[in-house]
């Protein structure tokens, strides 16, 4: 179903004369709803820390965790305490909850809980970004930069500094708002963040251009790298591409761009048969029964959700491919500047 509607996203149908009046809709209560807050008549929370909220404007995997993480360790090397918010999307908590690295993906979600594993900061989830910051700052005073992990839209949170993550493959399908196209506002929103980050944007040179001239925000580019796979087995094993290059290999992803993570695998040389889920999916052993005998290969995200009934159990051959985000010193310069700005405007 996802991909579908990515298809058809991405050009114009006779469905979209059905769907322009709902996304006209749509158009009219966003915008409303984000003035209202601008005028005070919905209230808005200002946190006693900076926030930098990373999000995008389209539906779909974009890479924002991967940025999360990237700019979490930037900030802590830089000797700053951050901490990160999330919806926690795909848990069922309904109260505010800190994420550790032995949380159940289940509860808290998965992006939140692949944070948790992967940097020692404090990290909430919650489905008011209000609440959960103030419960993180409560519980952890010596915070002083609050991350949030998507919320863009979630104008009930000021923030300071915003970071808008684009696809170069994907951009902004059709132009259109949902649910005629991709978008959740419209891309002159852009010219409103503080930074445009684009992944993919390696093999999109016009597309990169165009988006470095069409919007006003300074625009940087965001790679990921990642070439060794981790077993789910004993979550020590490593191995390389190589190693799979005579197994019968099955791809499996369950996040929003599944094709990218198609593509680096095959970047990689393999050769192997794919099966997508949808963003978020609850991972269960029925899910990969069908693959019984064969090698499996996953994303981090989709790993924190099996491992807990692959790990230690030889009837599963389950690898994952961790990546990383790789970004220039501008990104982490600007962010530091504007941080800096604040702390002397108080």
């Amino acid at each position: 179903m996802a991909d579908w509607l990515q298809k058809q996203w991405n050009g114009y149908s006779i469905w979209h004369l059905v769907l322009l009046p709902m996304s006209l809709v749509f158009f009219f209560l966003s915008t409303t709803r984000k003035y209202l807050f601008r005028l005070g008549v919905l209230r808005s929370y200002k946190l006693p820390v900076p926030v930098i909220v990373v999000g995008n404007i389209s539906i779909g995997g974009t890479g924002k965790t991967p940025l999360v993480i990237w700019l979490a360790q930037q900030l802590s090397f830089s000797g700053l305490n951050p901490g990160i918010i999330s919806r926690g999307y795909g848990g069922s908590v309904n109260n505010v909850t800190e994420v550790s690295s032995n949380s159940s993906p289940s509860q808290v979600g998965d992006e939140p809980l692949l944070i948790a594993k992967r940097i020692a900061c404090p990290v909430f989830v919650g489905a008011d970004r209000v609440v959960a910051a103030m419960a993180l700052l409560k519980a952890h005073p010596q915070v002083n930069v609050v991350v949030s992990d998507d919320g863009l839209q979630h104008y009930a949170l000021q923030r300071d500094i915003e970071i808008a993550v684009v696809d170069a493959a994907r951009t902004f399908g059709n132009e259109l708002l949902l649910p005629a196209g991709p978008l959740r506002e419209s891309k002159s929103r852009l010219n409103a963040v503080d930074a445009i980050v684009m992944t993919n944007a390696n093999q999109q040179t016009l597309i990169k251009t165009e988006i470095k001239t069409e919007f006003l925000s300074p625009v940087f580019e965001m790679e990921f790298s990642g070439d060794v796979f981790i077993s789910l087995f004993d979550g020590k094993s490593q191995q390389t591409a190589h190693f799979f290059n005579n197994k019968s290999l099955v791809a499996v992803a369950g996040i929003g761009n599944p094709k990218r993570f198609f593509d680096t695998l095959i970047k990689m040389g393999l050769v192997f048969e794919r099966k997508s889920f949808a963003d978020h999916h609850a991972f269960v052993p029925q899910d990969l029964s069908p693959f019984a005998g064969k090698t499996i290969v996953m994303t981090e995200k989709d790993a924190v959700k099996c491992a807990q009934f692959a790990k230690g159990n030889a009837q599963y051959d389950i690898w994952m491919l961790p990546v990383s985000a790789n970004i220039g010193d501008g990104l982490n310069k600007l962010m530091l500047q504007k941080l800096a700005t604040l702390s002397k405007g108080k």
